[in-house]
């Protein structure tokens, strides 16, 4: 089958492949890829930034989002059939979305939404897992909190905007002006212009951010935290609840001095940080998926593209001008 590998860590080490359909294991489905989505951690998994943690073995296809059919199943899987239309985040070290096929863990997928397209399905897994497990998992959202969304226009952003709002939140977002009216849509309450307002000197008493920018911004964003709030951050630095999460304790260490900077400021401020990294969970997209058909929550597509334009797609993300996610169709 055809693939997008990553046959080197590096800008230039991603390269499409004919490599071997997948085999499936006695847990796992066989699926024909119909549509894909692009996330910044693409990026960075073939850039190497997570090497040391998710130990890849090169060559592997990329791509961590998907949504197509079934084409044949384990014998240990029960709750899907051939036929099936299904949508997922595959775990981590079995990732490889940009392909026609991929096997995956029934315990990673759901049923595609019967409102989606099979490109607007593939756009939703992990932005909205991310989401889910940020907001209700990890920040323990409550109905009339204030959550600041950093970066709205995004993939992540957008989503985030229209679950805190579902849930009951408050909701500020930064962004440029000229995305102000969608994200009202969306649910955003207040849309701070980052170009012209500093968001630091104009927010405050906020419960919740969700930083997906890091650096600065995120030093910034912990200002704007009532006491006790909570600052969560995608992009880091990660912290040594990281560490457990992938199994390696013995990299607490590394992450308390990577973090050591952001946590100091944290407790010097009152408030709390948090690095987060979503991972998969298909009974959680069974949730959402419900969420998505009655209305509640809709997906953002910036574009699309085809299948072989797989690394012009990407070329466009890292731009960083995309609003909403950007999806790859597989030829029918």
């Amino acid at each position: 089958m055809k693939a997008f590998v990553v046959n080197k860590y590096g800008k230039d080490g991603l390269h499409i492949a004919q490599i071997a359909e997948p085999i499936i294991g006695s847990r796992d489905v066989l699926v024909r890829i119909s549509a894909a989505s692009i996330n910044p951690l693409d990026k960075m998994v073939r850039n190497g930034e997570f090497k040391q943690l998710l130990k890849y073995k090169t060559p592997f296809a990329l791509g961590h989002d998907f949504a197509g059919t079934i084409t044949s199943v384990g014998s240990d899987v029960r709750d899907y059939k051939i036929g099936d239309e299904v949508y997922g985040r595959p775990r981590d070290l079995r990732i490889g979305t940009f392909a026609e096929f991929i096997a995956v863990d029934y315990a990673d997928l759901a049923l595609k939404p019967k409102s989606l397209t099979m490109e607007e399905a593939a756009a939703v897994p992990l932005v909205t897992l991310a989401a889910w497990q940020a907001l209700v998992e990890l920040a323990h959202l409550k109905p009339g909190q204030k959550v600041l969304v950093q970066a709205g226009a995004g993939g992540l952003g957008s989503t985030v905007i229209q679950l805190a709002k579902h849930l009951g939140a408050y909701v500020a977002t930064t962004a440029s002006s000229k995305d102000a009216d969608n994200l009202r849509i969306y649910g955003a309450d207040e849309v701070i212009d980052y170009k012209a307002q500093d968001f630091s000197e104009i927010l405050s008493g906020y419960d919740v951010v969700l930083d997906s920018l890091g650096g600065d911004n995120l030093m910034k964003s912990l200002t704007v935290l009532k006491p006790g709030g909570l600052a969560i951050s995608v992009v880091g630095p990660p912290d040594t609840a990281f560490a457990v999460q992938l199994g390696q304790p013995i990299l607490k260490p590394i992450m308390w001095l990577l973090s050591r900077k952001v946590r100091a400021q944290a407790k010097k401020l009152g408030v709390r940080y948090s690095f987060f990294f979503m991972r998969a969970n298909g009974e959680q997209l069974k949730t959402l998926s419900s969420l998505y058909d009655a209305g509640k929550l809709r997906p953002v597509v910036d574009r699309t593209f085809e299948f072989n334009e797989t690394l012009e797609a990407i070329a466009y993300v890292e731009q960083g001008r995309a609003k909403g996610k950007v999806v790859i169709t597989m030829p029918s």
